[in-house]
């Protein structure tokens, strides 16, 4: 069918702290570095995109050297973590900003919905909103109030759609601007995590449109999401940012597989450099990749390691898995009554295994718990360590698994006696 998106040797660079671009014989020297098709002498080298580390350099790379091609008709995923470049991708992609360096071809007219707050004027009504997105997008008047009742509908916000749309709430805002970014007659969709605004009803809702868009109407969609089930569900091949390089981009199964084995290495463990105190010096998680699949035994295995200075008598160590709303959902404790554990200054590792861990999709963190039992002293409490994930790996079922219905499931035993 053809190419809809070509993506050579991208890159974004921003400089940090700065706005503007310089001064105006900044602007000349490399603009007249330009036309005699040399390299622009403002452009430096700067650093990756990573997020964890504190650099020195002035600038940093959002993307760098990103190169793929995405066929007319594709649903593409684009994964990875906070600060990847997704954003930024989709923004060069969708004609917001430009790039660095690099070219972007698209063959076909764009409908983005990026995040909140962008394509609608605050102060034009929702109405008027709608006609202005079609006009943007180079349709006739006639055209756009073809779709427009199919569009209020989809959004259910037929009661406010003359109301201006800075008095919407997030919600309001969202339904109706994908609305119109999937109703209106564009032959790429762009849709960015701004989804997870919504309710999920809606969002069950959206991902049907996106379904409908792609394979009913054979439109390209690009879809970025930290939910690999829609991900899995939606799209045939996905593309993995890490630290705005492009890591990996092929079927969607296999990608989001590398994704989640990259991201279970990542934060699993806690250091305290200190030697000059009785503490906790190392907390590390092992562990396979962890769903909430109840097929497959996830089994999480937490290690702490105890620097003892001072002996103790009775020490007591316990941790808790708590959920991103510092909410503890499994509490394990163990004291040494009879072991020697911490009688005699060195170091000691404990080992606990949970397994089968039956915790529901989410991001979770250790909480840990360092006493002396003998004389009820807490030496030490460390809060949010060793973030891990548990992803959605099956389709999602209405009656299979619902957002908020419990925190996770105990292991449990069926019988089944059928009496006649």
């Amino acid at each position: 069918m053809g190419v809809a998106i070509k993506v050579e040797n991208l890159s974004k660079q921003y400089r940090l702290g700065k706005i503007g671009t310089g001064s105006i014989a900044h602007d000349l020297n490399k603009w007249w570095h330009t036309v005699r098709g040399k390299e622009n002498p403002y452009l430096k080298i700067g650093e990756t995109n990573d997020r964890s580390t504190k650099g020195n350099s002035d600038y940093v790379w959002s993307l760098k050297d990103i190169n793929f091609e995405i066929e007319q008709g594709d649903a593409v995923g684009i994964i990875g973590r906070n600060g990847a470049g997704k954003s930024t991708l989709l923004k060069i992609l969708s004609r917001v900003t430009g790039p660095t360096t690099g070219s972007v071809k698209v063959k076909g007219r764009i409908a983005s919905l990026l995040e909140v707050g962008t394509g609608f004027h605050p102060e034009l009504s929702g109405r008027e909103n709608i006609f202005l997105n079609g006009a943007i997008l180079g349709m006739r008047k006639y055209e756009i109030q073809s779709q427009f009742d199919e569009i209020v509908d989809f959004a259910g916000v037929e009661r406010y759609i003359d109301t201006p749309v800075k008095r919407y709430s997030s919600g309001m805002y969202v339904r109706l601007a994908f609305a119109v970014a999937a109703h209106l007659e564009s032959e790429i969709l762009i849709v960015d995590e701004v989804l997870a605004v919504g309710d999920a009803e809606f969002q069950k809702k959206c991902l049907g449109k996106m379904n409908d868009v792609n394979k009913g109407e054979g439109r390209t969609v690009l879809f970025v999401s930290h939910n690999m089930a829609a991900v899995n569900t939606l799209t045939s091949n996905c593309i993995y940012l890490k630290n705005g390089i492009l890591k990996s981009i092929d079927k969607t199964p296999k990608v989001i597989s590398q994704y989640q084995n990259d991201g279970q290495n990542d934060n699993l463990e806690y250091l305290n450099e200190r030697k000059d105190k009785t503490c906790i010096d190392r907390v590390f998680l092992k562990t396979t990749h962890l769903n909430n699949n109840q097929n497959i035994n996830n089994n999480l295995e937490i290690n702490i390691s105890i620097n003892i200075v001072e002996p103790l008598q009775r020490p007591a160590i316990s941790y808790q898995i708590m959920d991103m709303n510092d909410l503890p959902l499994i509490h394990n404790l163990i004291t040494f009554q009879d072991a020697k554990f911490g009688t005699q200054p060195g170091k000691t590792i404990l080992t606990n295994v949970i397994k089968e861990l039956k915790l529901y999709p989410g991001l979770y963190s250790l909480t840990l718990h360092f006493a002396e039992s003998a004389t009820k002293q807490k030496l030490e409490t460390i809060t949010n360590v060793c973030q891990f994930q548990v992803f959605q790996d099956s389709e999602l079922r209405d009656y299979y698994w619902q957002e908020g219905s419990a925190k996770f499931i105990q292991q449990n035993d069926w019988q089944i006696k059928i009496e006649n």
